[in-house]
């Protein structure tokens, strides 16, 4: 049976009150998920627009689902297994902007809209310089934001009472204070006047963010057994674990409008999320991240898989324990326990969390979630942290693109794999190397002056290229260790 609002008994369609920006997994199995609760134990009464941030995307299959799909929670509970299956049905409406950019300005003129809501991944919140306002859309999410609010700016006629209340989820520190200065930014470099640009910064408010949720997403290696827990067919089915945390940096006048104080579900409205999110982009998204490529290029398919196996989860443990935990100004005992769990929810048994899947923007990311681990070992040690340094020649590797005779899951911007392929095309591996650790647009500064990193970076993969991950690690390990 098809599923559509014909064959399953789900209401009327709700009243369009947030635009979210991105409709992956992660986005279905975490924002669309806690307003749907919110929906079904408050009354709140929040419909979804989706706008779908890039080119290629799955707007149109969630409209030929009439933006229905199923998420599965698979995870432990009181130290036994629980699966959980939610039908979710609060998208009414997906917009591709790129294929009918004028209902794309219509969304913006909706009377009962009162969030915005994303998650472009860490490169998405970005200035492009080529982006103008004449382009129907601009590239980037910050742009098409823009041309969003002045659209709504021009149809309210500058009305301070139909602001928006813009809520970022993407892991980036202060993600919403960077979004309004990206905003405000094209505000002036496209001439949107005085008025809009007043408008925009305080007719609208802003809110950091956190958000802490594994979600492997399509289960493609397991359909089979998902699927006939159904009724009908579900080309969007997502999983994801238990765990959810959202932290929301705001008042008691955001408290009053998100009612998740009556649900039970850990969403916190605090004013300074700074501690969380050291803690859990450190440590959980850092392992991740750490782990993808090296994983990947070990043979390991999944997270669980890694963790599980006595090599690579051996690694990936001294890299939190050893390398990452020393590094944060955190009580020990509370960053331990919390590592803990972190391992305890990699070892999920209902998920099979591909690392393929983590591997979006890998270099992004590292800079994010790794880097700051590595520069503070360094700084606190005065020598290079032989775990992270192994990583981060893994990265280099990985962004080669094929690995003994297989095709290596990359994916990222066009511009960053090019950029890789040429710095692979040099005739010397510390060429290679330097190409690579002085781009500043990749890691914020030029790491060819740190002290031995482009040297050590070159000997691990040369080690990796001979010997093998596992080899060439203990290989390396033993050198640096002499």
């Amino acid at each position: 049976m098809r599923l559509d609002r014909n064959t399953i008994s789900v209401g009327e369609k709700l009243p369009i009150k947030i635009v979210q920006f991105g409709e992956g997994n992660f986005l279905r199995a975490f924002v669309d998920y806690s307003f749907q609760r919110l929906n079904d134990e408050t009354g709140f009464q929040a419909g979804i627009a989706i706008v779908q941030p890039i080119k290629e995307g799955l707007v149109h299959v969630l409209d030929q689902q009439d933006g229905l799909y199923t998420l599965f929670l698979n995870g432990i509970k009181d130290g036994k297994p629980v699966q959980e299956k939610h039908l979710i049905s609060n998208i009414v409406k997906g917009v591709n902007p790129y294929a009918d950019f004028s209902a794309y300005c219509d969304l913006a003129k909706v009377e009962s809209l009162q969030y915005v809501i994303s998650n472009t991944t860490e490169a998405g919140i970005a200035f492009d310089e080529n982006d103008s306002f004449a382009m129907e859309p601009p590239n980037s999410f910050p742009a098409k934001l823009v041309r969003f609010l002045f659209e709504r700016f021009q149809h309210f006629n500058g009305d301070f009472e139909k602001g928006l209340t813009i809520i970022p989820c993407e892991l980036i520190n202060y993600n919403a204070d960077t979004l309004k200065e990206i905003l405000v930014r094209y505000s002036v470099k496209w001439e949107l006047g005085n008025e809009f640009t007043t408008w925009l910064k305080d007719a609208n408010s802003f809110h950091n963010t956190l958000v802490d949720r594994i979600v492997p997403g399509y289960p493609k290696d397991d359909f089979q057994s998902y699927a006939e827990q159904l009724d009908y067919e579900d080309g969007l089915m997502v999983t994801a674990e238990h765990y959810f945390l959202w932290i929301i940096e705001g008042g008691a006048a955001l408290k009053e409008k998100l009612p998740f104080a009556n649900i039970d579900l850990d969403v916190k409205i605090i004013e300074d999320m700074q501690p969380y999110r050291t803690r859990k982009v450190r440590i959980l998204n850092g392992a991740h991240t750490a782990m993808v490529p090296f994983s990947i290029l070990f043979g390991n398919t999944t997270v669980r898989e890694t963790i599980e196996n006595t090599f690579t989860g051996t690694f990936i443990r001294k890299v939190v324990f050893e390398e990452i935990i020393p590094t944060l100004d955190m009580d020990k005992k509370e960053l331990e326990n919390f590592a803990y769990a972190v391992f305890d929810r990699f070892r999920n048994p209902y998920i099979q969390h591909q690392l393929s899947s983590i591997a979006l923007n890998s270099i992004s990311k590292f800079k994010v979630r790794v880097l700051p681990s590595l520069m503070g070992y360094i700084e606190k040690n005065d020598k290079l942290p032989k775990r992270l340094t192994f990583s981060l020649a893994c990265l280099i590797r990985f962004y080669k693109g094929d690995y003994a005779g297989a095709k290596l899951p990359v994916n990222d911007g066009e511009n960053v794999v090019k950029y890789f392929e040429t710095a692979w095309n040099l005739p010397k591996l510390t060429d290679t190397v330097s190409k690579i650790l002085e781009n500043p647009d990749f890691w914020g500064r030029d790491l060819t002056k740190i002290p031995e990193l482009t040297e050590t970076v070159a000997l691990v993969l040369q080690e990796i290229e001979v010997h093998g991950v596992e080899e060439g690690y203990r290989n390396y390990a033993s050198k640096v260790m002499a």
